[in-house]
C-alpha cells in the first residue's frame, strides 16, 4: 500500500488556508480547488475532482473519477462521488456571488462549467495565497524531501559515475540514470510549477549540448530527442573523451522534489580557467546558502551576492548568450520552481521551513555548462543542503 498523507497534516492545511483567507479576503464564502497538485496538497489524492472549501462548514472533495481510488488512498474526511458538477453544487446551500479559485490554473472550459452550476458572477484568484501556504513546509513534508534528497545524492554522487562509457549517447545515459533513480526510490516524474508541466528527468548534455537553448527557464540546455520532445538528450550525440557532462535533474519521493546538478569530466582535462569558473560558481552557491536564514529578503540576497561579481563573470552567467535566467535559486516542494525565488522583486522575508534550490551556473563556449545546484532548508544558522555537498567535476572513465 502507498503511504497516505496523515489526516492531521490535511486538517492543518485546511485550517491554515481558512485563516489566511480571513486575513486576505475577509468575508469570503467559497473557495474552489481544481488543479491536481493543489488537490494533492489539500486532500492527499490526485483525481478528476474538485475541492469545495466553504468559509462555514466542512470542506468536501467531490470526485468524478475515481471515487474508489480517492477513498482508498486519501484520509481526507469528506469525500463524495459526483457524476457532474451539478452534484457538487446540489450538495451546497445558497450559492455565493463571488467564488475564489485558482485563476492561473482554471481553463475557460472548466470556468464555464463551474459558472453554469454555481451561478457566481465574480471570481477572485487565490494562486498567490496557496503558493505562500505551500512555500513553508511542515515536518512531514521536509521528511519526504530529505528522502528525495538522499536518493538524489546517492545516485548523482555515488552511482551515476559507473554508467559512463565512451560512445554512449545522451539518450542512453538518460534512460540508464532514470532506471537507476526509480530503483533507488524516485517517484518517477518531475513536476514544474509552470502550467503543471511534468517531465521525466531534466536537462542532460554532453559538451556544449548543455548550452543549447531550451524552453525551460533554466541556465542549462539540451538538444533533446527531437523538436517535438526537446528533453532527455540526443540519440546522436555520443560521449567522447574530454567531454564535460552536465546533469541537471529533479528527484521526487511521495510527491515532493529536490533539485540537483552534477557535472562530470569523462577522461582528459579542462583548461584551468574553466575549472576556476566552476569553482567560483560553487563558492557563489556556498555564500548564498549561508544567507538563507529566517527574515532574510530574497531580493537583498540576490543583490548582495551578485554585487560581488566582476563584469566578466556576469557574461554567460545563469545561461548562455542572450538566454539567461534572472535568479540564483528557486523554491521547491510538490513542484520545482515554487516561491520564494532568490531574485529581484521577491521581497517577502524567508521563513524557517522554506526549501530553496540554489543553482549558480555559467555557460562556456565549446565546453558546456559548469556550476552546481543543491537543495537547501532555510534554518536559523543558514541553508542546510539535503542533496549532498560534492563540488562536481567528478572524473569518470
Amino acid at each position: 500500500m502507498h503511504v497516505k498523507v496523515p489526516q492531521s497534516e490535511l486538517d492543518a492545511r485546511i485550517r491554515l488556508f481558512r485563516a489566511r483567507m480571513e486575513i486576505r479576503h475577509p468575508g469570503w464564502e467559497l473557495a474552489v480547488i481544481s488543479s491536481k497538485v493543489n488537490l494533492y496538497y489539500f486532500t492527499g489524492t490526485i483525481q478528476d475532482s474538485v475541492l469545495l472549501i466553504p468559509a462555514d462548514g466542512d470542506a468536501v472533495l467531490w470526485v468524478r473519477r475515481s471515487f474508489t481510488r480517492a477513498t482508498d488512498e486519501s484520509l481526507f474526511p469528506q469525500i463524495r462521488s459526483m457524476t457532474s458538477y451539478r452534484d457538487a453544487a446540489g450538495g451546497m446551500g445558497d450559492k455565493p456571488e463571488t467564488v475564489h479559485l485558482e485563476s492561473d490554473k482554471v481553463t475557460i472550459t472548466l470556468l464555464e462549467r463551474l459558472r453554469k452550476y454555481f451561478a457566481f458572477t465574480k471570481i477572485v484568484g487565490i494562486d498567490g495565497l496557496v503558493g505562500e501556504i505551500r512555500s513553508v513546509k511542515s515536518r512531514y513534508e521536509i521528511e519526504q524531501m530529505k528522502r528525495a534528497g538522499e536518493i538524489h545524492r546517492r545516485v548523482l554522487e555515488e552511482l551515476a559515475p559507473r554508467l559512463f562509457r565512451e560512445g554512449m549517447s545522451e539518450a542512453e545515459f538518460s534512460s540508464e540514470i532514470y532506471t537507476m533513480m526509480i530503483r533507488e526510490g524516485h517517484h518517477g516524474i518531475v513536476r514544474f510549477g509552470i502550467s503543471e508541466a511534468e517531465i521525466v528527468l531534466g536537462l542532460i548534455g554532453f559538451g556544449d549540448s548543455s548550452i543549447y537553448p531550451t524552453y525551460l527557464d533554466s541556465p542549462g540546455g539540451t538538444a533533446g530527442l527531437c523538436p517535438a520532445v526537446p528533453l532527455l538528450g540526443s540519440r546522436t550525440r555520443k560521449l567522447r573523451r574530454g567531454d564535460l557532462v552536465f546533469c541537471d535533474i529533479g528527484c521526487g519521493y511521495n510527491g515532493y522534489h529536490t533539485d540537483k546538478t552534477m557535472t562530470y569530466l569523462f577522461g582528459g582535462s579542462l583548461p584551468d580557467e574553466v575549472v576556476d569558473i566552476h569553482r567560483r560558481c560553487v563558492e557563489v552557491q556556498d555564500a548564498t546558502s549561508h544567507l538563507l536564514c529566517p527574515g532574510a529578503i530574497p531580493s537583498e540576497i540576490y543583490e548582495t551576492i551578485t554585487g560581488t561579481f566582476d563584469p566578466a563573470f556576469f557574461e554567460n552567467f545563469m545561461g548562455y548568450g542572450t538566454r539567461r535566467a534572472e535568479f540564483l535559486g528557486h523554491g521547491i516542494g510538490l513542484e520545482i520552481a515554487e516561491n520564494p525565488v532568490i531574485a529581484r522583486g521577491f521581497d517577502e522575508p524567508l521563513q524557517e521551513g522554506m526549501v530553496i534550490a540554489l543553482e549558480p551556473k555559467k555557460g562556456i563556449r565549446g565546453i558546456g555548462m559548469v556550476g552546481t545546484e543543491n537543495t537547501f532548508l532555510v534554518t536559523a544558522s543558514g541553508g542546510k543542503s539535503i542533496t549532498g555537498c560534492h563540488s562536481g567535476l567528478i572524473r569518470v572513465g
